[in-house]
């Protein structure tokens, strides 16, 4: 695997969102590893901006990616296939443009009606909020709460639309843990949706301080490095350890977990 070099990806379009009641998830059957770039303190940065899907929580069903068949059909009245679409790491925009472009569809074809389309999953994935089910991944929330203590700024960085997100983060219970978040509304290309977020997190603590990101595919890295950005990756989506690390993260650990309680004091 070759880690990406255009950031036109987003990020994990999995499934959908989440249930307070459900337990942690159980990571990828990965023995516990982790790497640390030399002088770099993963958890003494100003601020934070977490993926949701496959580093925050996994999705239990299929009601966010289904929102992309169901609302292209009622918009353009046609079918949407996915099939040739990187969904992992990618955005809500960008995997429709990349699913039209695919079908050999001109912009001009679908475009204009995009932001329909978006307004259509919105109302799809809302209305189906109570079947929607997600688990916290390992370590999320005593991550979350490690950071804070430190006086870290946490925020969502995320390839899903800002409703659904954050729909997602409060069916997961995380929603107190976070005071801002970049979203995809308005960014196909993801590193320009990290830029975002990087100047909400800079509001907050400072012009000019360091923001690092935290996700889980290639495309959470290059965004990242687009915006000269620290950054964490973790092996609980559908991405190895080994293939995170093929994009020189400055922290990859196999889950949240595992880094926190390797790098605790006395560990």
């Amino acid at each position: 695997m070759s880690c990406p070099s255009i950031f036109h990806q987003g990020e994990p379009i999995l499934a959908s969102a989440a249930v307070t009641s459900a337990p942690q998830a159980v990571a990828p059957g990965e023995e516990p590893r982790i790497y640390l770039r030399e002088g770099f303190v993963w958890d003494a940065e100003p601020a934070y901006l977490f993926d949701i899907d496959g580093t925050l929580l996994r999705s239990q069903d299929r009601i966010h990616v289904a929102s992309f068949f169901s609302s292209v059909k009622r918009v353009m009245g046609r079918e949407l296939n996915l099939d040739p679409v990187v969904l992992s790491g990618n955005t809500d925009p960008g995997i429709l443009r990349d699913a039209f472009r695919a079908a050999e569809l001109e912009d001009s074809e679908w475009h204009p009606l995009l932001e329909d389309i978006l307004d259509a999953m919105r109302s799809d994935v809302l209305s189906q909020r109570e079947t929607m089910q997600v688990r916290v991944m390992p370590g999320v929330e005593a991550t979350l709460e490690h950071l804070r203590i430190q006086g870290a700024a946490l925020g969502v960085a995320t390839g899903n639309l800002e409703s659904i997100g954050w729909l997602k983060i409060e069916l997961a219970g995380l929603r107190e843990w976070f005071s801002f978040g970049g979203f995809s509304d308005r960014f196909i290309v993801r590193a320009e949706m990290i830029a975002h977020a990087a100047a909400l997190a800079r509001a907050i603590v400072g012009a000019g301080a360091s923001v690092c990101v935290v996700g889980d595919t290639p495309f959470d890295i290059s965004a990242a490095r687009a915006n000269e950005l620290p950054v964490i990756a973790v092996a609980t989506g559908r991405y190895s350890f080994e293939e995170l690390m093929q994009c020189n993260p400055d922290v990859c650990a196999t889950t949240l977990e595992v880094l926190l309680d390797e790098t605790r004091p006395g560990a």
